[in-house]
């Protein structure tokens, strides 16, 4: 694994004009900005042609809509808020409130990284512009009167801005890892294995049915913001792994354990195949002491049933902080079907 080489990335540029045209769906998967790719902005001339009037008025002349007459500003569907010119994820329905404004309101963006802040005097008193950081995009204000018991801040934004990416629509435009924030909403679970090279691991994993979604990354390290360059030395002590988002009415926990324990050899430590190091052990990071305690039990039903047979050597430890890999670590045998494995199911019976 330690041989991959970026593909060629062109720049695609009329391919992106297009994508635009086509309703701005999303371009990018990604649950930090580390993985999200700089969007191509069209110039100014071809976005008065591709958004309406309302949209380029506030996006690109800093307007500001009508208050109690746009689209979002009463809306309660789930889902996520993109730019409506570059794509880039910037508010979630979780974090959306009525502040009777009369303007779609939130108490935090996804990623506070992604907005830029600028003082705007026009109105004669300060107040605090944001702007998308990658598009560019007037948005609208930040106001310090939002819900004390959340952040105390106020994201007044114009519903022109935006386009609204309902839940069931997230993964296939292309933002699927924001889909693991509604966990707790949507009575979701979420499982974080560790079993070699995570690009084999997702991709038997995604395939269960029950399965929601499917994200590579890197705990159970020592250091913060861990990359694939960081986590391929061994130092860092963070695994390859594999964050599951299941629904628990359709496949279980322990149902997913099991076919863990059959896609991966757990009697090798630190190895998986021809990957060798730390960062290739097999492990189970539950999330609270129900997943521990099951955990413990199909680990210790598996090595009763003597079907490897060699002690199994899988870690079972507590969660921390999960740090999602880079883009083209995700999906990567999806998108590549020929691209390096060594995980199979095997035929096992615990």
């Amino acid at each position: 694994m330690d041989g991959y080489k970026d593909g060629n990335r062109g720049t695609m540029k009329y391919f992106f004009l297009i994508l635009i045209f086509l309703n701005f769906s999303a371009l990018v998967s990604a649950a930090d900005t580390k993985s999200i790719p700089t969007p191509r902005v069209p110039p100014k001339d071809v976005l008065k042609k591709l958004l309406t009037p309302e949209q380029y008025r506030c996006t690109q002349e800093a307007g500001t809509e009508k208050p109690f007459d746009n689209a979002y500003w009463n809306k309660k569907d789930d889902g996520i808020y993109v730019d409506v010119v570059s794509g880039e994820p910037l508010f979630s329905s979780l974090n959306k409130y009525d502040s009777g404004s009369g303007w779609p309101s939130f108490d935090r963006p996804i990623e506070e990284s992604t907005m830029v802040r600028r003082e705007d005097k026009n109105m004669g008193v300060p107040r605090t512009e944001i702007r998308s950081k990658q598009g560019d995009s007037h948005l609208g204000h930040v106001f310090n009167d939002g819900p004390k018991e959340t952040t105390g801040l106020r994201y007044c934004v114009n519903s022109a801005s935006m386009k609204f990416v309902p839940l069931d629509k997230m993964k296939e435009q292309g933002y699927g890892a924001y889909l693991f924030s509604f966990a707790g909403k949507k009575g979701w679970k979420i499982a974080t294995v560790a079993g070699g090279c995570f690009w084999g691991v997702e991709e038997l994993l995604r395939k269960i049915p029950g399965v929601i979604e499917t994200q590579t990354g890197y705990t159970g390290g020592n250091t913060d913001n861990a990359t694939y360059d960081i986590v391929k030395k061994g130092s860092s002590q963070h695994a390859e792994s594999v964050q599951i988002l299941f629904d628990p009415k359709n496949v279980s926990y322990e149902s997913l354990l099991l076919t863990f324990f059959k896609l991966h050899d757990p009697t090798t430590v630190n190895k998986q195949g021809n990957d060798v190091g730390t960062q290739y052990r097999s492990a189970i990071f539950f999330m609270d002491k129900e997943q521990k305690s099951i955990a413990e039990k199909v680990k210790a039903r598996v090595e009763k049933s003597k079907q490897w047979k060699k002690p199994v050597v899988t870690e079972i430890t507590a969660f921390n902080k999960f740090w999602r890999a880079e883009d083209e670590h995700q999906k990567y045998l999806e998108k590549k079907p020929d691209g390096y494995t060594c995980h199979f199911v095997r035929d096992l019976k615990f």
